[in-house]
């Protein structure tokens, strides 16, 4: 789960971490309201969207009077803005963040992930601050410094004041760098983050800022952070994720044209990357879980079919605790309720899998029957280049 960027610098503020004084916003007169409550002569427009590279884009510009905050800010709403992260789609934006200026003296980079190697939260700095870390990391990987941080000690003292003078931090701004460095790690700690991201952290006004701030949250841990799960802005996700999510469906949408149900998220990658394999393109990731119901498959179903390009559905079980005949039962159901008019190719394979097929086949639905994953994969992809219209049942049931 993602946040905005005014959101993670209040849960910051929160564990020490200092930031600018900033209001949010989603009209320009309120923008231009809430700069005149911040006071000063220089403010940043800053568009809210869940994608870095925001300034790059257009999205993050400085205004030096009132009147250039509400043209700023009249500017960035409801823009489609476009960022590396975005895609060439870009992202509408609906909210601003209005911030006090500041005088940056010198820009920083830090950065938290869960190393899974290590088993540790990994702190990553660099001098190279304000500018894209993947390039800092492709052309000069030595400017990054990285602790593993014990998850009993927590991060220590002499290991942010270490990491803090490597990437540079002036002296006199040690100290206040060390105790915004371990709330950082506590913040990422406490409220079960899976990125913590500030570029810039910035000398400023005799103080040591979070300039920006992008955080994402285990999706697993959630239920433990309720505050956190109210943050979430739906207007930002894709409206299909958003209703798979409904469902506790795990469904990405991608670019292909052959839409993939499968139980399991390992399997699900493999499902992928056969159909790649035999010269197909995945129209999706869709893992129904363990412990799919027939309603739950036939939600499934109306994702996929929500893809205009879908020109076939490969359907791979692997029956464990997910019995072969619950989810031909789904199938059928699923298949009957949207009228399923592309190609259908099912591979059954587990607990009751010869009672799963008798179900498929005494259908009277046309099924394309799969004997194992290279099998079904060759058929879903002869099925999408076909089309229906030329669409033969492969299975015995009745055509």
């Amino acid at each position: 789960m993602k946040i905005h960027e005014y959101q993670a610098k209040e849960i910051l503020r929160k564990f020490g971490v200092a930031t600018p004084k900033g209001i949010a916003c989603f009209s320009a007169d309120e923008a231009v309201d809430a700069a005149r409550q911040l006071g000063g002569d220089a403010w940043v427009v800053k568009a809210q969207i869940y994608a870095g590279g925001r300034g790059k884009g257009g999205g993050v510009k400085v205004a030096r009077s009132l009147q250039e905050v509400g043209q700023r800010a009249g500017e960035m709403l409801n823009m489609r803005l476009v960022t590396h992260q975005t895609g060439p789609e870009g992202q509408p934006v609906h909210r601003l963040y209005i911030e006090q200026g500041v005088h940056i003296e010198n820009e920083f980079y830090i950065g938290m992930v869960v190393e899974r190697r290590q088993q540790r939260v990994c702190l990553m700095a660099s001098s190279e601050g304000g500018v894209d870390i993947e390039t800092v990391a492709a052309e000069t990987p030595e400017k990054i410094h990285k602790v593993f941080i014990d998850p009993i000690s927590g991060l220590r003292e002499q290991e942010a004041k270490d990491v803090a003078e490597k990437i540079g931090i002036p002296e006199q701004y040690l100290p206040q760098t060390v105790l915004l460095l371990q709330g950082l790690y506590r913040a990422f700690d406490e409220c079960d983050a899976s990125l913590l991201e500030i570029n810039p952290l910035a000398t400023a006004d005799k103080q040591v800022l979070a300039l920006d701030a992008k955080m994402n949250f285990d999706d697993n841990a959630l239920f433990r952070h309720p505050d956190i799960v109210a943050l979430r802005d739906l207007d930002e996700e894709d409206p299909v994720e958003v209703e798979a999510s409904k469902h506790e469906l795990s469904y990405i949408p991608l670019d292909g044209d052959i839409g993939c149900l499968v139980n399991g998220a390992g399997l699900a990658m493999a499902t992928m990357d056969i159909i790649k394999l035999y010269g197909g393109n995945p129209a999706n990731f869709l893992d129904v879980g363990g412990g799919a119901t027939a309603e739950k498959v036939t939600e499934a179903f109306k994702l996929m079919l929500r893809n205009p390009k879908l020109k076939a559905i490969l359907v791979n079980i692997f029956g464990g605790i997910m019995k072969c005949d619950v989810i031909a039962q789904g199938v059928v159901a699923a298949a009957r309720e949207v009228q399923l008019v592309v190609p259908l190719v099912v591979r059954l394979e587990g607990t009751n899998v010869d009672i799963g097929k008798k179900i498929l086949v005494d259908s009277g639905l046309t099924i394309i029957s799969a004997e194992n994953m290279a099998d079904a994969a060759q058929k879903a992809v002869h099925a999408a280049r076909s089309g229906s219209a030329n669409f033969t049942c492969q299975c015995q049931c009745p055509s």
